[in-house]
């Protein structure tokens, strides 16, 4: 795994963007020039260059570059002409956009529970859950696990519903081969900095196999337009237009994603080998998915006293996600019930620092850090540990 040292003493932080856009920097700078020369700031060749790149990573025929992940699923579910009466399924555990999107296209979210070992959406949870008035699920890849998406494309395929891909976090993620956004009617990605795969910006795209699903979304995030012709609006759309800039970043660093994300792997390896207590536990990978771990979950008692002591260890964590969506006060009106799964677990989540940099030495300071957390937990002393500075 390539590493960059950091000082011992230096805080372990959650995500370093620092490492990884300093890999790129020379790649953007040779590629903006040519951009400041031709003045082709929104869409344009490099926006082509990426859309032809994702697709073909992905492994579908379409790539429809958009403003952002959010508009991604909006523009979608208008692409399928989803609103107005019509239900969408979706897990609780997931962040809010996902539900945001649904809302902003005038269709109803349900919220779903979730399975305890993966926090993923099941066939059985599914099934239970289709009505008349469903139109569609949206199947989250959390943290870069993926679901069982081979059975739900079949249920939804048998029920007349849509499968949307919710592949936010999921770039460089695979099920027996196949890559994440490829199994749905669409797959929707952000490529918020902070992604596996991340813009200097905001950034998102639609894939899709569906020539008319990709047609539509071209349109719909470009104000309506009608296809060679910018004068003429065939429908009400948005400006979901993705810039020059964003998309030469997004070129460069696809280039690295495969090593970024064998690193993720690598140290994920090293973290289940030493945080070993059995007050933790990891979130477990579905079988035959190959996950991009676009974060480091664990279950951990006493979550937030232990969050609070890592802070003063230096070490710096996340919650991916502190409360539901079917508990925040804007979506309350959608919730049919509580989710058990859903409201336990998030008071017991913690993101721990992963990212293609980290080093052996700063994953087991992070590990000594929760271990010793834990044991004070417990009422227990493991004895004297190894001191990292």
């Amino acid at each position: 795994m390539s590493k960059i040292e950091v000082p011992r003493t230096a805080p372990v932080p959650l995500a370093d963007l620092v490492a990884m856009n300093t890999e790129v920097e020379q790649d953007v700078r040779a590629a903006w020039d040519g951009i400041i020369a031709s003045s082709g700031f929104i869409g344009g060749e490099a926006v082509s260059q990426f859309e032809e790149l994702w697709a073909g990573s992905c492994g579908t025929d379409h790539a429809v570059a958009v403003a952002n992940g959010t508009e991604a699923i909006e523009l979608v579910l208008r692409a399928l002409g989803i609103g107005e009466g019509d239900e969408v399924l979706l897990p609780a555990n997931t962040f809010i956009a996902t539900a945001e999107a649904v809302v902003l296209s005038g269709a109803t979210p349900r919220f779903l529970d979730v399975d305890p070992a993966t926090l993923l959406v099941t066939p059985e949870i599914v099934r239970a859950a289709i009505t008349p008035r469903t139109a569609a699920l949206i199947a989250v890849e959390l943290y870069g696990n993926m679901p069982r998406m081979v059975h739900l494309a079949h249920l939804a395929a048998s029920s007349g519903i849509a499968l949307i891909e919710d592949a936010a976090q999921a770039q460089g993620s695979t099920l027996n081969g196949r890559a994440a956004g490829s199994f749905g009617t669409a797959g929707c990605f952000s490529f918020y900095p902070t992604k596996n795969l991340g813009a200097w910006g905001d950034a998102g795209c639609v894939v899709t196999n569906d020539a008319a699903v990709a047609a539509a979304v071209r349109s719909l995030g470009n104000h309506g337009r009608a296809p060679g012709d910018g004068n003429a609006h065939q429908a009400i759309g948005r400006n979901s237009r993705l810039d020059a800039l964003q998309a030469v970043v997004l070129t460069a660093k696809l280039k690295r994603l495969d090593e970024w994300t064998a690193a993720r792997r690598e140290a994920m390896e090293i973290y289940r080998r030493t945080l070993n207590h059995e007050l933790v536990r990891f979130v477990e990978i579905e079988p035959h998915v190959a996950s991009s771990y676009h974060q480091n979950v664990v279950l951990v008692t006493e979550r937030d006293a232990v969050q609070e002591q890592l802070r003063r260890d230096g070490v710096r964590t996340g919650i991916h996600y502190p409360v539901p969506c079917h508990l925040q006060p804007p979506y309350r009106r959608y919730a049919q019930g509580p989710l058990a799964i859903a409201e336990e677990t998030a008071g017991r989540l913690l993101s721990l620092p992963l990212f293609p940099h980290i080093t052996e030495r700063q994953i087991e300071y992070v590990c000594d850090c929760v271990h010793r957390c834990l044991d004070q937990v417990a009422g227990r002393s493991r004895g004297t540990r190894r001191s990292y500075g």
